[in-house]
């Protein structure tokens, strides 16, 4: 783990409640990547005992961001797209796995892999913009 990026982390982590109420971790942080997980409870099944795609693209879209960060410049999300392979379940603990694909000038590119245990359940690609400014550690 880079110093800046685990700074960075550390920054975005203190404000960001939404990813904290859902239990997230981030397990490991580095430049252009972030590995982040989740366990599903029980508020966040539905009534067939499934969790639905939003809190799958949550944390996707979490550790998309804590990865875009993570190289000191305030990034936003420019657009995603998700694929859900398979549901996810009471109990499960779900890992999002964030690799830069590639960046150029204030774009990025990024892929985000879902899994429970060894089984893919969704992937994410995201595209981030930088807003031009450094952030504030």
């Amino acid at each position: 783990m880079s110093e800046l990026a685990r700074r960075c982390a550390e920054v975005m982590w203190a404000n960001d409640a939404a990813s904290r109420a859902l239990g997230m971790e981030i397990v490991a942080v580095g430049p252009g990547t972030c590995e982040m997980s989740m366990t599903i409870r029980d508020d966040m099944v539905n009534g067939w005992g499934m969790a639905h795609g939003g809190f799958i693209a949550a944390l996707a879209d979490s550790a998309f961001a804590f990865a875009c960060n993570s190289r000191g410049q305030v990034t936003v999300a420019a657009g995603f797209d998700i694929s859900y392979l398979e549901s996810a379940r009471l109990g499960d603990v779900l890992v999002a796995r964030a690799v830069e694909r590639a960046l150029r000038g204030r774009s990025g590119l990024y892929d985000v892999t879902v899994t429970r245990g060894e089984t893919v359940i969704a992937e994410f690609r995201g595209r981030s913009r930088s807003v031009g400014r450094e952030i504030e550690l």
